[in-house]
């Protein structure tokens, strides 16, 4: 009788599933997979991915700096909403999913108004008497807004899994003779590695298959890989090398989530040392 109901409760999940992943998966794989001009199966989409490499290395580095400024920035906010009162730490968590509510592009499209030459930041610069700077239509702007966009990934899942360590923990290191700077860093920073993991994946994968925050923040030199892939579906009318790119970011994308959930994995059945 359990049975049954699981599999009942679970049926709408299940449907949900194979129409809206299975499904588009299937079809970006058979468009991938075959000839733009016979639609018989041919490995020439996937053959012409090597003049794309550097670009999809630039997507990646990019992803990689913004996870990793995320995580500087981050890990601070989490620790500190974790170890204020219950009142004030519902009202911190409040104000750090409130950007998430406005569109992602009025968000996007907010820095270009202050980044750009003619900019709020570049006029007071002027006003007090300093030369304009070029932040716009750069590298570090690009990762900028994908750091800004993808900020709160990071503080949520660090923030749900600092504040569940044991006080008890902390309390028992200090009184084995640990300093503060030891109690961070074989207590609370390996309890927290599950959630350093978790953070870093959410921001890596939005980030490395972003086109938006490039178009606008970025410039000729900061092409990423998903504007490649809306070129092609768009301008470039060739959809089926766009599916190609596509599923190999999306391999790509799998690849780098295992890793580290096996990595988490790991941290979760290891012991502090």
């Amino acid at each position: 009788m359990k049975k049954n109901n699981s599999v009942l409760l679970s049926t709408p999940y299940i449907l949900w599933m194979v129409a809206f992943t299975l499904i588009p998966l299937g079809v970006v794989g058979y468009y991938a997979l075959t000839d733009p001009a016979t639609g018989a199966f041919s490995l020439g989409n996937l053959k012409n991915l090597g003049m794309y490499l550097p670009v999809l290395w630039q997507s990646i580095w990019y992803s990689i700096c913004a996870a990793f400024i995320c995580l500087l920035l981050g890990y601070p906010v989490a620790y500190f909403i974790a170890h204020t009162g219950e009142v004030t730490q519902k009202f911190l968590y409040m104000l750090v999913m409130l950007p998430m509510c406005m569109s992602f592009l009025l968000r996007t499209m907010a820095w270009v108004g202050l980044l750009q030459d003619t900019g709020l930041i570049n006029r007071l610069l002027m006003a007090l008497g300093f030369k304009p700077l070029q932040m716009i239509r750069t590298s570090g702007a690009v990762i900028l807004g994908m750091v800004y966009n993808y900020l709160p990934y990071m503080i949520l899942p660090l923030y749900s899994t600092i504040v569940k360590i044991d006080r008890r923990l902390v309390e028992a290191a200090q009184d084995l003779g640990c300093n503060a700077v030891q109690v961070f860093s074989k207590v609370i920073f390996p309890l927290s590695m599950p959630g350093i993991v978790s953070g870093v994946t959410m921001v890596f994968v939005p980030a490395v298959s972003t086109f938006y925050i490039s178009q606008k923040l970025g410039g000729p030199n900061t092409i990423l890989i998903g504007d490649v892939i809306e070129r092609q579906f768009k301008q470039g009318n060739n959809p089926n090398l766009g599916a190609a790119l596509s599923l190999v970011l999306m391999l790509l994308v799998f690849v780098c989530t295992g890793i580290m959930n096996k990595f988490a994995d790991d941290e979760e059945g290891g012991v502090i040392v």
